[in-house]
This record gives C-alpha cells, sequence and structure tokens, in this order.
C-alpha cells in the first residue's frame, strides 16, 4: 500500500452462505492488510461475537434478503435489509464500493434503484474475472442481462475494457464478442450487428471469439449476452473442480512412485490451484451503475471477501465509474447529435 489512507468499503456482512463468520473475517483481514476501511452491515448481535475485539464500525441492519427472493421483495425491503443498508452507504457517500455475497438477483435489483446507471449505460452487466493459465479474461454479461440488444454489447465491451485497464493494469485490452466462429459475420443477427457496432467503438476489438478462446489468449475481455455468459462461466467452474478432482483421483489410486512425484510437485500444484480458484479473484464487479458494487461469490470463505473488498477499493481507487463514463461520452454525444 502507499501509506494513504484507504476507501471506506461496505461489507454486507449478512449475505452469504457463510454469513456472518467468514464475511466478517475476511472484511477484518482486508482492514488489517491496509485495503480500506471497512463497515459492516448487518444485525449488529450477530456480527459482534466475530469481532475479536477488533475495531471495526457496524452499520445495523435487522433484516436479511433472502437467496431465493424476488427482486422485487428485496427492493421493497431495502431499508430493514443489511444489503439495502449497505448500497445506502454507497449513495449517500459515506462508503466508495458495497461487497455482497448474497442473492445477486436481489443486489442487481437493489443497486439499479438505489445508484442507477452511468449516462449512456442502458443495463449494468456482472463481470467476472475468469483465472487461466495466460492471465486473467474478463466475462461480461455473465447473468445480469440475458436477452441484450446489440448496442448494450457494445457498452459491456466499453465497460469491460474500462475495468481491465484500472483494475487488472491492462494498457490496450484486447476485447472480443463470443460467437460461434472467428470469421468475421459469423453468429446470429445480435452478434453481428454488435459486432460492427464494436469495430467503430473506443476499443481494442479483436473481432469474434469462440468458447475455446478463454483459455486461447485471444483476448482480455469477452463480450456476451447474460444467458450465453452465464453459462459459460457456470461451465469453466465446473470444468475447473472436475479436473481438480480428476488429478486427486489420480495420483490417490497411483503406486508409490506416481505419489512420490505428487509430492515432490505439491508446491507447483499449490500455485496453480491459487493461480485459478475464483477466491483469488474476489468477486465480480457490477459494471454500469453510479456506484461500486462487487457481487461475491455465495459460497465466499474469508480469504475470497478479503480479495473482493481489495478489488472494490482498487475500482474505488482507480474510478472506474469515472473512466466508463469518459468511454461512454462520446457514444452519448453521437446519439444527441442524431
Amino acid at each position: 500500500m502507499n501509506g494513504k489512507p484507504g476507501p471506506v468499503i461496505a461489507v454486507d456482512a449478512m449475505g452469504g452462505d457463510h454469513a456472518p463468520r467468514e464475511i466478517v473475517a475476511g472484511a477484518l483481514m482486508a482492514q488489517a492488510d491496509g485495503f480500506g476501511r471497512v463497515i459492516l452491515v448487518g444485525d449488529r448481535a450477530r456480527i459482534e461475537p466475530h469481532l475479536r475485539g477488533a475495531d471495526v464500525e457496524i452499520a445495523h441492519a435487522p433484516e436479511v434478503v433472502p437467496m431465493n427472493a424476488a427482486p422485487s421483495q428485496a427492493v421493497r425491503g431495502a431499508e430493514r435489509s443489511s444489503l439495502g443498508v449497505a448500497v445506502e452507504l454507497v449513495r449517500n457517500g459515506r462508503a466508495a464500493a458495497v461487497v455482497s455475497a448474497g442473492s445477486s438477483g436481489a443486489f442487481l435489483a437493489v443497486a439499479l434503484i438505489r445508484l442507477r446507471t452511468i449516462a449512456g449505460i442502458a443495463r449494468p452487466a456482472i463481470a467476472t474475472v475468469l483465472p487461466t493459465p495466460k492471465g486473467p479474461v474478463i466475462l461480461l454479461d455473465a447473468g445480469a442481462n440475458v436477452d441484450c440488444k446489440p448496442e448494450w454489447l457494445v457498452q459491456f465491451g466499453i465497460m469491460g475494457s474500462a475495468y481491465a485497464q484500472a483494475v487488472l493494469g491492462m494498457p490496450s485490452p484486447r476485447v472480443a464478442i463470443v460467437s460461434i466462429g472467428e470469421e468475421k459475420g459469423k453468429g446470429n443477427a445480435q452478434v453481428i450487428e454488435a459486432a460492427e457496432l464494436l469495430e467503430s467503438a473506443p476499443l481494442n476489438f479483436v473481432g469474434n471469439a469462440e468458447g475455446r478462446d478463454v483459455f486461447s489468449g485471444r483476448a482480455d475481455v469477452l463480450v456476451a449476452d447474460g444467458f450465453v455468459g452465464n453459462v459459460m462461466l457456470k461451465l469453466v467452474e465446473a470444468e475447473s473442480i472436475a479436473l481438480q478432482n480428476a488429478i486427486r483421483d489420480a495420483l490417490l489410486s497411483s503406486g508409490p512412485d506416481v505419489q512420490l512425484g505428487a509430492l515432490l510437485t505439491r508446491r507447483a500444484f499449490a500455485k496453480l490451484k491459487r493461480q485459478m480458484h475464483y477466491e483469488t479473484y474476489g468477486g465480480a464487479p457490477l459494471l454500469g451503475l453510479r456506484g461500486n458494487c462487487i457481487v461475491a461469490h455465495g459460497r465466499s470463505n474469508r480469504t475470497a471477501i478479503r480479495n473482493a473488498v481489495r478489488v472494490a477499493a482498487t475500482e474505488a481507487r482507480e474510478d472506474v465509474v469515472g473512466k466508463i463514463g469518459a468511454l461512454v461520452a462520446p457514444l452519448v454525444g453521437a446519439a444527441t447529435r442524431a
């Protein structure tokens, strides 16, 4: 860290499968590591037993949004829920970002109503950072918008490019649109029209990419509608787990020589696991809103929450919202002149 005080991050302490224990522990780790100052939002009586004497602010919220709650229900109860109060802290300027491992649908609905979208952005998108052996790849939308207009896909590309530059340090991220072939003109009507629009957008557009290009290194940002993006995300997660289990089972069922080899290479395997595991990247930014929102995995442990707070702090410090607004501004101006 550079010695300057970090931004204030509101953490929904009651959202997620392991709340509040793991959420509180991860938030405290992030604060101790100097990423910023956290405000834990939720039921004070349930949070305090996990503090272990730590000096941290608590914003009391008596209710929790259930994981299966309808978005409309989450919005109606926002004034009393931990998620709603956490988002409100960003809205009123008390926090620079919000992190939640609760219902992503509820998070999207509450944040959209409370924070609104950046001028020129029609819909926010979930940008998931996919760990690959060749470095991180951003996939968006990962599930917020199942049906999309071609111009929305252009906005997703712009938002993903801004995030890659600001948070991942990529000077000129390569943006591609997911299709059924790399050749120009491949894909359905939506993809073909979006690709044409992306060619003239203010970003480094490299054309079409296939599903296999998640791991090929062809692009840094992959654009898709929320239906395709979410299917890709779930497939990548499942394949990663299946591959880890297959390697483990193969090693355990092999002879002593193979097991000895595995023992000698365990550090390399551990490094690869850290590089490829979702908890290393913490959470998925919900881009396009007038506030920094990080959607953490529902199964997040303390390490994942720590890293989600780190990502939230970086996004706030690097002004991702402002950078997206600046990149979208020419498009807004062109639409106004038209």
